[in-house]
């Protein structure tokens, strides 16, 4: 379907932000393991973090003239999410498109294909998660979708769902549940200083998660050599 859509519902600001804080790992793990992309899109830079509503496009391979459409329907904030039609490693995204979006305050994108001016990108502060780095140009000639559904990574991606991503990746988090997901991420977040703080002071996970327990239970014997064995 042939589509631009123009306006769609975004999340609250501070649930956005909340996701942010939290971050892919405990995001993922809040969800319910849910959600995640698959590793093959990683980032371009070290260190990044964003959360934000999804601007979706859909473009043929090797042709990016869906994502010139998506500018001038991104807001501050969003993350623009590039799906093809088939499986490609172009370069869907440049320095010239990136600033275009960095005007609208648009500063990250994930694409299931490839982008290039990585270091110009990295220099702006552009924010990018591929599946590829190259040099690929693309052509502007196949009409495709802005704010539809679309698979990235293999996840359908909504317009308006928020898209996390640091180092260890990408996640979607669904509109109608990022509310609950942050709750849950936040008791996650509160546990865990819990917990790292008591294996700072010298306490062993084995025993923290009850894993001595388990591994007795299934056979394992701690013993002084090899030889008692």
């Amino acid at each position: 379907m042939n589509l631009v859509v123009t306006n769609i519902d975004r999340p609250d600001p501070e649930v956005v932000a909340g996701l942010a804080r939290a971050g892919v790992a405990t995001a993922h793990e809040a969800a319910g393991r849910i959600g995640l992309l698959d590793p093959g899109i990683r980032p371009i830079q070290q260190g990044g973090v964003v959360a934000g509503p999804a601007v979706t496009v859909s473009c043929a391979p090797g042709d990016n003239m869906m994502v010139h459409a998506a500018v001038e329907v991104t807001r501050t904030g969003d993350v623009v999410v590039v799906a093809t039609t088939s499986p490609s490693t172009d370069g869907m995204l440049g320095e010239l498109i990136a600033t275009s979006f960095l005007a609208r305050g648009c500063r990250a994108a994930v694409i299931d294909a490839g982008v290039r001016d990585v270091a110009e990108l990295r220099r702006m502060g552009f924010l990018v998660w591929s599946r590829a780095v190259h040099a690929q140009g693309t052509v502007k000639d196949t009409p495709g979708s802005v704010n539809l559904p679309v698979e990235c990574g293999g996840i359908t991606v909504n317009p308006g769902d928020i898209v996390v991503a640091d180092d260890d990746g990408v996640m979607i988090v669904p509109s109608l549940r990022a509310g609950e997901i942050l709750q849950l991420a936040e008791l996650r977040l509160a546990k865990e200083g819990e917990k790292r703080a008591r294996l700072a002071a010298g306490e062993l996970g084995m025993d923290l998660d009850g894993l001595r327990a388990k591994l007795e239970g299934l056979g394992v014997r701690w013993v002084d050599s090899f030889n008692e064995g």
